[in-house]
Parts: C-alpha cells; sequence; structure tokens
C-alpha cells in the first residue's frame, strides 16, 4: 500500500454500528397467523456489510428489538457482533470503545429513532434513512436518500467509501 492509500484508510471508521429496524427494514413487523414475527431485509444491505470487511472494517449490529430473525440475518452476513435487546446503545458503544482502543468519533452509526439518538450526537459520523422523523434527520451528519429496508445501510457504506476516494477500488475488488 502506497502512502497515499495509507492516509485515505486514516479517514475510514474503525467500526461502523447500524440498527435494524427501519434502517435493515422497513420497521413494520408482519405477523403470521400463528403469532410468528417475519421481517424483510434488502440484500444489498449485505453488500455494504462485504465492503466494509474488504476494508478491515467491523460491522456491529445493536437493535433494541430481541428477534432471533436479527441473529440469524447476522449470521448469514457473518457479522460477529450482534447485540439484541438493547436498552442503552451509547452506553454498549462505550464499552466497545474501551475494549478496541478507539473513541466513538472513530465510529460511524446509522439509526432511526428516538433510542438511536443518544449515539447518534456522540460518533464521529451519524446517518438516518430518508423516513426517519424529522427531529432525527436534523441531528445527523448524513441523511440517506434511501428509505430503511430499501439499502439505507448500504448507501451510508457508500457514500463513506467514495469520501474516502475508495468506492470505485472496492466495487472492482468485489468482481466476481
Amino acid at each position: 500500500m502506497d502512502m497515499a492509500e495509507d492516509e485515505i484508510k486514516k479517514e475510514l471508521p474503525k467500526l461502523v454500528i447500524t440498527d435494524i429496524d427501519g434502517v435493515w427494514t422497513d420497521g413494520g413487523m408482519y405477523y403470521t397467523a400463528d403469532g410468528d414475527v417475519m421481517k424483510k431485509f434488502s440484500v444489498r444491505d449485505g453488500w455494504g456489510v462485504a465492503m466494509l470487511r474488504h476494508h478491515g472494517i467491523d460491522t456491529v449490529i445493536m437493535t433494541g428489538e430481541n428477534t432471533e430473525i436479527v441473529t440469524q440475518r447476522a449470521r448469514k452476513l457473518r457479522v460477529e457482533h450482534c447485540y439484541i435487546g438493547v436498552q442503552n446503545k451509547l452506553k454498549l458503544a462505550q464499552r466497545l470503545c474501551e475494549e478496541r482502543h478507539i473513541s466513538l468519533q472513530d465510529m460511524a452509526f446509522i439509526g432511526d429513532d428516538v433510542n438511536d439518538l443518544s449515539l447518534l450526537r456522540a460518533v464521529g459520523f451519524s446517518a438516518t434513512p430518508a423516513d426517519a422523523l424529522d427531529y432525527i434527520q436534523q441531528e445527523v451528519h448524513y441523511v440517506t436518500k434511501k428509505q430503511g429496508g430499501q439499502g439505507a445501510f448500504r448507501e451510508l457504506v457508500e457514500k463513506i467509501l467514495s469520501d474516502s476516494g475508495l468506492l470505485q477500488s472496492t466495487i472492482e475488488s468485489l468482481l466476481l
């Protein structure tokens, strides 16, 4: 790696945290007649995880929901750090900082609702989907053009990589 690439990589977040409901999903909960809950995920967001992994950046899932569906999606995408039933996302993010010897300013986070607000305010780069509430949109660095469940996480990842001058080379390197 030459010096220019090394300098670019310093601009990337060391960790990207994502909420699920309202970000990777449309925020809806679909119930079967038997009471089972279903969620629809965009496969585009999975490629966002792969793009981050390509640069050695971990994706961390943090959701207030306590559902096995999210754990299954994380497992499929090989996301090692999936926290469900999280009541205080800022506190958990601070713990992750201590474990990794980084600061909140080294993180990016995408969330969409009240329970995400304290972490959105604290991280170095914050984002929310286009359909988040207005008062959430006013608090973040970036509002995606995509709505939750329509590839908002992927858009965030591509924004981060584009701003660092790495999007095109990342896409080329992932071509099969």
